[in-house]
């Protein structure tokens, strides 16, 4: 049962200094136990050890305090009007005490298992599900997986995502689950934003990996610049026994010091490290080979034999949302292709066009690009896809993503202008499923070949408006409905 003592959350804090100002009566308290653990104030009941972390209002802590509320961390004292009887624990910063915390509540799951940190700007999620497989196969359904797209802490469920790598509480609560359950491993897919806000503070990888990187993320509520946000990516470096690289990493000089700083031993591999006649993978795009190689050199570190049939089962992974192509399947849209994907910024449009480049060329086709972009962060992504697409394509149909508090029409308004190839026809259709249905409907018309990429949302059965998630279809199931 998870559990900690308030004496033990006072060590746990001053061990890592974060602790300001013990009281007189967290310092004797011997009798205090806390069976659970929250950050948000709805959850609280009298046995809870409440970390107030982020901008946590009085409003939140006079909820708690309602709730029976008997101690919370937080980087000041509420006054007593605010937090009732209940007492404080102030620290220096409320993120990384509650990472920490979280791993005492829990008993230090990561220390019982074989752990796989997995970052880079593109192919995260895919390289984490070709390792997952790997693991799968030769240890048996011992693997728990933590992605942005799904988490399993079993080895056999999954379960949608809400974040790429979770809040630490939920993180540790998660590898806890799968120790009870038995497995040995966990593949963890690490985003920049997990270093930023501390989700992985004093977390330690057995073997990290580092795919790629390319500006991303920039924005006032994400990393300010990309000096910051590759200083965050370059920080599993720091906290793996072992690093896997992709060959052709930019950056290297900086990437070269970082390890040399850190003395872990560093593997770059690419493609041309793996077995082509063995590795045949279902999944389409040569780039997809580049990700499976990391995902083989991690398994080898992990102990899997160079020559083990496992190696294999990443050949037969599939990723709802993740490179899904779809053909029409009647007289009348037997012409178009659609590709279901969740490329969100330019360098994996620009990929994802590769791949229709490669694939494709020969037929001359007309291509369609669907977007949006996500609101009030990245907003270098909005120009920077419309920049990598305008110049290969014929149509741009601008619609809704996951806009938080921005208002829908001003993002694809921006994206809109930032068209500057006369050549490209280009409209907004704020509706996303009008969207998506009107691109597959222009495309039948087409005398040629016309390939539909719908990107940005894969397989995801929501759209967030205002901070909330509105019931969506979802890109693949529409595609599906209007080609069949």
């Amino acid at each position: 049962m998870a559990q900690i003592t308030l004496a033990r959350a006072v060590e746990v804090l001053q061990d890592f200094n974060l602790l300001l100002s013990p009281t007189p009566e967290a310092l004797n308290d011997t009798q205090s136990i806390f069976d659970h653990m929250a950050y948000a104030s709805n959850e609280v009941t009298a046995s809870t050890l409440l970390v107030c972390k982020g901008a946590f209002k009085d409003a939140y802590m006079r909820d708690a305090a309602s709730r029976g509320l008997q101690w919370y961390v937080a980087d000041h004292e509420f006054d007593s009007h605010i937090a009732g009887q209940a007492q404080a624990l102030v620290v220096s910063n409320t993120r990384q005490a509650l990472a920490v915390l979280a791993q005492e509540f829990y008993d230090h799951p990561e220390r019982q298992l074989f752990t796989v940190g997995i970052t880079g700007t593109k192919g995260k999620s895919t390289t984490a599900y070709f390792t997952h497989a790997i693991f799968n196969d030769y240890f048996t359904h011992k693997t728990a997986l933590i992605s942005s797209v799904d988490n399993c802490t079993d080895g056999v469920t999954y379960v949608e995502s809400d974040l790429t790598t979770p809040e630490s509480l939920d993180l540790y609560r998660m590898l806890r689950e799968a120790v009870d359950n038995g497995l040995t491993h966990a593949v963890i897919e690490v985003s920049s934003q997990a270093y930023k806000v501390d989700r992985v503070f004093n977390l330690h990888f057995n073997v990290g990996a580092f795919i790629n990187i390319f500006p991303d993320h920039i924005s006032p509520l994400e990393h300010p610049s990309f000096e910051d946000y590759f200083a965050c990516k370059r920080q599993i470096i720091r906290h793996s026994d072992a690093m896997v690289l992709g060959a052709g990493i930019e950056h290297r000089e900086e990437i070269d010091a970082t390890i040399t700083d850190a003395q872990v031993p560093a593997y770059f591999v690419d493609a041309s490290s793996i077995a082509r006649d063995r590795i045949v993978l279902d999944m389409p795009g040569d780039f997809n080979y580049d990700n499976v190689a990391i995902a083989v050199k991690i398994a080898e570190l992990a102990g899997v034999p160079s020559d083990s049939s496992s190696l294999e089962a990443a050949n037969h992974v599939s990723i709802s949302g993740r490179m899904e192509v779809f053909h029409g399947s009647h007289t009348d849209n037997k012409n178009v292709v659609a590709i279901v994907d969740y490329a969100h910024n330019g360098i994996s449009l620009t990929t994802l066009l590769d791949y229709v480049d490669s694939t494709y060329s020969s037929h001359n086709p007309h291509i369609t690009v669907v977007t949006g972009s996500a609101g009030d962060k990245a907003v270098n992504r909005r120009v920077d896809m419309v920049q990598a697409a305008q110049h290969r394509i014929d149509y741009f149909i601008f619609t809704a993503e996951d806009t938080n508090t921005e208002l829908v029409e001003d993002i694809c308004a921006q994206m809109d202008a930032a068209v500057s190839d006369e050549r490209v026809q280009h409209e907004i259709i704020l509706d996303r499923t009008q969207a998506v249905e009107t691109a597959l409907h222009n495309a039948a018309q087409q005398p040629r070949l016309a390939v539909v990429l719908v990107i940005g949302k894969g397989d995801e059965r929501w759209i967030k408006l205002h901070n909330k998630h509105v019931p969506y279809e979802g890109d693949d199931a529409i595609v599906q409905r209007v080609l069949n």
